[in-house]
């Protein structure tokens, strides 16, 4: 009982004297945000982005089209495998608090030689001329976590499994985008093809009335060729559109994890409808909402507990080792009890002195990951509000633009009309009926354009905010 309470003693000294060491401090990293979004009038703390994507998309062919995505897309299921990889390692995380044990089962025969020390000694006194020895026992060893290292490396397990969760949601926040991008791309392709074909059917007609001109002698053949040639234009621009029509199909196919085939749609795009009172919120709930900046975040908690763990190891390390079963020199009586118990229990406290330079070498080098990470996360911050700022100057811009060009096309189609009149009246010449076509055209093709960046502007704002993982 002595000599325990001596040992007992001696540890006491020892961890009384190693616990006087500090412990790594940590600062939490606050980044550097503005009280509201540029472009924004005034400070709302609700957002757009806090609606699921069912609610934000009321297209119920695009809704299709998302849940497709989400449960097909590849990507998605990829992450989803590491987030199930990073999950088992959290678990078994839990499990390092605890003493190692294993079980062992051996059995040994040695006949060494009649001429040898032993193999006299062994025949001398047991009168054979070979030794069996036979063992069963359990061996356990633990070590104290009196710096925190076992834990630091939980957290470590602990913040890699949430990064992969993190990575999930951003993943679905892209593809959801892509997918409602797609969509309104192929949107602005079929109205451009109907734009396309209308002004086909008008320049079929001046051709026809430039043909009849010609033949009546009120116009020359260059009257005709000219007339001619715009329809060609037209023809061959409907042919680009039906092939980029096509590509898109594939390419929203594919997003949505089918193969490539046609996506049947109902509406057009003026039929189309997104909310129109955008909210940005706050930068501050952005950033908390952002699974990219939460994960980058994370990396940055991760790499302090690396820290942790690279400091702890410095530190004195107590651990304890001990093994117990059932030991005999024959297999008769191998597991006869309590003869054949035996016992043994070993602790110790090692101070690691000279390793050259490796310890401190990983303590420094963790600690400036560290700093990497913190860098790192500011600029993803930074990044984000950025992107909410361009999504936000995009929409309001987009909507100065749409109403001009809606205007442009209005006037447009009325040169139409009056420079087609006045061409059967004689009062114009075949240049300008052409222009005005070619002008009207043109302008009905770049307001669908704009429209499209439109909603693609809101739908840019809705995953900037940290939109669609809901």
């Amino acid at each position: 009982m002595k000599r325990v309470k001596n040992i007992i003693i001696a540890f006491g000294i020892a961890l009384g004297a190693v616990s006087c060491v500090p412990k790594l401090a940590y600062q939490e990293t606050k980044p550097e945000l503005p009280e509201t979004f540029k472009y924004t009038a005034t400070a709302d703390t609700a957002s757009v982005a806090n609606l699921e994507w069912k609610q934000f998309f009321n297209d119920p062919i695009l809704q299709d089209l998302i849940e497709k995505g989400i449960k097909n897309n590849y990507d998605l299921q990829i992450a989803l495998k590491q987030v199930a990889s990073s999950q088992e390692k959290l678990k078994q995380a839990k499990y390092l608090q605890y003493p190692d044990v294993g079980f062992g089962v051996s059995a040994q025969i040695s006949k060494p030689s009649k001429n040898s020390m032993n193999g006299q000694s062994l025949n001398l006194f047991l009168g054979q001329s070979h030794v069996e020895d036979y063992n069963a026992a359990f061996n356990l060893s633990w070590e104290a976590d009196i710096w925190g290292k076992i834990k630091n490396q939980q957290e470590v397990s602990k913040m890699q499994y949430l990064q992969t969760y993190e990575a999930t949601k951003a993943i679905q926040t892209q593809v959801v985008a892509a997918i409602a991008q797609g969509y309104y791309n192929l949107l602005m392709l079929d109205k451009q093809l109907q734009i396309a074909k209308s002004n086909l059917d008008l320049s079929t007609n001046t051709l026809s009335l430039t043909e009849k001109l010609w033949q009546s002698g009120d116009t020359t053949s260059l009257g005709v060729q000219q007339a001619n040639a715009q329809k060609q234009s037209t023809e061959l621009l409907i042919t680009q559109l039906e092939q980029n029509i096509a590509i898109q199909e594939n390419a929203l196919s594919i997003l949505v994890g089918e193969n490539p085939n046609k996506v049947n749609r109902t509406i057009e795009m003026s039929d189309t409808s997104l909310p129109q009172d955008i909210s940005a919120g706050l930068p501050a709930a952005m950033v908390s909402r952002r699974p990219d900046v939460r994960q980058q975040e994370l990396v940055l908690l991760e790499s302090n507990s690396i820290v942790g763990i690279a400091q702890a190891n410095m530190y004195p390390a107590l651990k304890i080792t001990a093994n117990g079963g059932v030991n005999s020199f024959k297999v008769d009586n191998w597991f006869s009890i309590p003869a054949s118990l035996f016992g043994s229990v070993l602790g110790g406290i090692t101070q690691p002195i000279f390793q050259k330079r490796q310890l401190k070498t990983d303590l420094n080098v963790a600690k400036i990951q560290r700093e990497k990470n913190v860098l790192a996360f500011r600029q993803s911050v930074l990044n984000a509000v950025g992107e909410v700022s361009d999504a936000l100057v995009s929409n309001e811009s987009l909507k100065v633009q749409e109403q001009k060009a809606t205007e442009q096309v209005t006037t447009l189609k009325n040169g139409i009309k009056s420079a087609e009149m006045l061409y059967k009246g004689g009062m114009a010449n075949y240049l300008e009926v052409i222009t005005a076509q070619g002008n009207s055209l043109q302008a009905e093709l770049n307001l669908a354009s704009v429209k499209r960046q439109r909603l693609s502007s809101i739908v840019d704002l809705y995953r900037a905010l940290g939109g669609g993982w809901k």
